[in-house]
């Protein structure tokens, strides 16, 4: 990274509406800001109209669409030029299936020829599945229906060679292999080296990996030496040139194997800076092997968070069991909830990767002497099997000695699903065996084992982030990525400094965040649906108020819950932002509509719920009454979740317009353009103004988010040896309305404490003379450090 020092991040999502020199505008402002690195989105050639670059078409280009390579580099000269760095969001799991196809010009050369295109090593293909072809469900109907119907048509394409015959079926476009044009569009179509089909037929045709249950995201295999180099060649030319800095890894869970590909990436980079995209679950942790600095913080979040739950689980478990009876005797627990939402997702939207799961498993067992196995056996144990993966990641690799966690965690999984099925004791020995084979010498036993943790990702991810956090609505503060709901069970600081103390030696470099483009609400709704939850009275006024429109219009009380909260936290909201929430919401839960087969009866009656709340002015009073009256303890909340993540180990990441307030919902609502001369202006008159001049008697939470951040950010670019990979962190005594720690490094010191319960707030701050770099107040031992604002950072003056 040369002379710029990684202390912070500022991420930005780029689109054809904020290009790179949109970026390029508001680098004095981020400079003054006090982050040391910009960090972009996806920064390679996207599919057309691409509003977050994860659909990739072409590896070989920085995007037009954003600039082009010249605007990328204009960029980084100017973040140099005050002092910035410049890192980037990296795709390596997979590509887009553009509309028209011939815009992914590997896709377009396996369509074409088929499993002999040079291309054809590029992407994770069962070209068995289909005798050789590749299958493309994307026709609304069956393809005779589709013929009949005159949609799919023979045609001509343009392009810079020449013309050449095609298949169109509205705006996508199939080529048309040589020698095999003539005759009527059925014909043409039986001898092409891809097979279309309904969309509706994916589990018996799609044939290609995909990134989760997303058709038009076909998997690349990074794997193969020749694809890296194609694929990363022009990254790592601008890492070369000093253009990046470092990269943030999408997905890696859904390679063939992660370790590798990031040995590789180190290599080939001298070791940049690289943080991963990694959800780790409970005690989980990264592997040490790993070459990375670490996640990209969702860890971070997840025990910030508990450290700052309300101390009410007991009181808001019983309202979210009264919510839940309206369906049900009882509502059920998270872990039941969690198992049903997996087994859902597995049967329904990861059909193809659970067939193609079992067909390895059939020819594995062939290959090991074993026999046919049963289906009737085998298909309801692997089922059982995925259904209870905890973690994202199994981390066995074949070739390779065995990680002993790792095959302690298989054989977990497997005793759990034999107590919960004694029934299928038999055939889930044989997962077991097939799947602890890392040093098999069969194929199809190697690729099982790979392709059995591929496929753990998209069942938690779909199963646990898409599903139950939409249907387990206790409190939805802590339904976000990597978080866990039970937090609110036993809320406090512990996990958090357990956290925080292996962090530090083990990845003080690992991101930290609170929000990002994937979170399912920004943490400033978080904070306040937090703060408002510790007082149940006020809540369950608030709950009752929205639940009165419920019954009218046949809205389930857990649906009504979500959306209550969700007016709650976002509130002022208009119906443009949660109309579509609330559709997506209710989709996401897969209980009385989905994606796949919308229920227009049952959207109708939510739609028709939310706006009876927005039309209700008793309601919107009562809404800003309730957010008025908790001010102050949605200020602690607030400020308190930021100064911790900016503190602790790590390299903190501000998500784009999260240096003030941002009540923000799941994407695309936190993709909404950021309003940067106001946050400019705003910095500017706080700057005026100075840290002497706050009061407690007048607090703008939005001055005061950012002053907090910009401080913070600061003094982290200023004393960047206290929050690096040699410092210490050291929890401080305090009683338990106050979270506080130390970080060191020789004699300076630096306390974070923060304010997060209402009571008597003490903390055994160390006899020394200590500056508050918020309020530039001086405090020695015993002094009320949060006299003015509910959070204090500390810096020892008196060495």
């Amino acid at each position: 990274m040369g002379d710029r020092q990684l202390a912070s991040t500022y991420r930005l999502q780029l689109h054809a509406g904020f290009t790179f020199a949109d970026a390029q505008r508001i680098v004095p402002y981020l400079a003054d800001l006090g982050v040391s690195h910009l960090y972009l989105s996806p920064i390679l050639q996207a599919a057309p109209g691409s509003m977050h670059g994860y659909d990739v078409v072409d590896h070989t280009r920085v995007s037009e669409d954003l600039g082009g390579e010249p605007a990328l580099l204009s960029l980084a000269e100017t973040a140099h030029a005050h002092g910035l760095g410049v890192v980037c969001d990296v795709v390596p799991n997979h590509m887009c299936i553009p509309e028209p196809e011939h815009l992914n010009r590997q896709l377009w050369d396996v369509l074409r020829h088929g499993r002999q295109a040079p291309s054809a090593s590029w992407f994770d293909i069962d070209w068995d599945l289909l005798d050789g072809r590749l299958g493309m469900p994307v026709l609304g109907a069956g393809l005779d229906q589709v013929i009949d119907a005159g949609e799919l048509v023979l045609d001509t394409l343009e392009t810079a060679g020449g013309s050449e015959t095609v298949l169109r079926y509205h705006d996508h476009v199939f080529p048309v292999a040589d020698g095999t044009a003539g005759g009527s569009v059925a014909e043409v179509s039986a001898r092409q080296h891809y097979l279309l089909g309904s969309w509706r037929d994916k589990r018996s045709l799609l044939s290609h990996r995909r990134f989760f249950d997303v058709d038009t995201l076909i998997a690349v295999r990074v794997e193969d030496p020749t694809v890296f180099d194609a694929s990363h060649a022009v990254l790592v030319d601008l890492h070369r040139r000093e253009v990046l800095d470092g990269f943030r890894i999408d997905h890696p869970d859904g390679l063939a194997d992660p370790e590798g590909y990031l040995a590789r990436l180190a290599a080939v980079t001298d070791g940049a800076w690289v943080v991963v995209e990694k959800i780790l679950e409970g005690a989980e942790r990264l592997p040490q092997r790993w070459a990375a600095a670490g996640t990209t913080g969702y860890d971070a979040l997840n025990v910030i968070q508990t450290a700052l739950a309300p101390r009410t689980g007991s009181q808001l478990e019983a309202l979210w069991q009264a919510a839940g009876a309206e369906v049900d005797a009882a509502a059920a627990p998270l872990a039941a909830v969690e198992l049903a939402a997996k087994r859902q997702v597995t049967a329904e939207l990861l059909a193809p990767e659970f067939e193609r799961l079992l067909r390895l498993v059939h020819q594995a067992a062939r290959d090991g002497g074993i026999g046919s196995a049963s289906d009737d056996g085998v298909r309801p144990a692997l089922a059982e099997l995925l259904a209870g993966v905890e973690v994202y990641r199994a981390y066995l690799r074949p070739g390779y000695p065995v990680d002993p966690s790792a095959m302690a965690r298989l054989s977990r999984l497997v005793d759990e699903a034999q107590a919960a099925r004694p029934d299928l004791a038999e055939p889930l020995d044989l997962l077991h065996r097939l799947l602890s084979e890392v040093d098999s010498t069969s194929e199809a036993g190697r690729e099982l084992v790979i392709r059995f943790q591929q496929v753990c990702g998209p069942v938690m991810a779909k199963g646990v982030e898409d599903t139950t956090f939409y249907r387990y609505n206790r409190l939805v503060a802590l339904n976000e990525v990597g978080g866990d709901p039970a937090a609110l069970d036993s809320p406090g600081p512990e996990r958090l400094h357990e956290w925080a103390a292996y962090q530090q030696e083990h990845a003080p470099l690992g991101m930290t965040t609170l929000s990002t483009h994937d979170t399912k609400r920004s943490e400033d709704v978080r904070a306040r649906l937090l703060a408002v939850a510790g007082d149940v009275e006020a809540w369950t006024a608030l709950w009752e108020a929205v639940h009165k429109h419920a019954a009218p219009h046949r809205v389930d009380g857990p649906t009504a819950y979500l959306l209550f909260q969700t007016l709650l936290g976002a509130w002022p909201i208009d119906a443009d932002r949660l109309q579509p929430y609330a559709e997506k919401a209710v989709r996401e839960a897969k209980q009385h509509t989905t994606w796949q087969d919308p229920k227009p009866d049952y959207e109708h009656r939510v739609h028709a719920f939310v706006a009876a709340c927005l039309d209700d002015g008793h309601l919107a009073t009562r809404l800003t009454a309730t957010v008025e009256q908790r001010e102050a303890a949605v200020r602690a909340q607030t400020l308190a979740a930021k100064l911790l993540q900016l503190t602790v180990p790590g390299v903190p990441d501000i998500y784009q317009g999260c240096e003030s307030v941002a009540l923000s919902l799941v994407d695309p609502d936190n993709r909404r353009p950021v309003d940067y001369d106001a946050l400019r202006a705003r910095l500017h008159r706080l700057d005026q103004r100075g840290p002497g001049a706050w009061s407690s008697r007048a607090i703008d939470l939005d001055d005061a988010k950012l002053w907090v951040t910009r401080q913070a950010l600061r003094l982290r670019r200023h004393q960047p040896e206290v929050f690096g990979p040699e410092s210490t962190y050291t929890v401080l005594p305090s009683s338990d309305e106050v979270v506080a720690f130390v970080r060191s490094h020789d004699d300076r010191q630096v306390v974070t404490a923060v304010r997060v319960h209402d009571g008597e707030a003490k903390l055994a701050l160390p006899d020394a003379t200590w500056r508050d770099v918020l309020t530039d107040a001086v405090h020695t031992q015993g002094a009320d450090v949060f006299a003015t604002l509910p959070v204090a950072l500390l810096l020892r003056e008196d060495r």
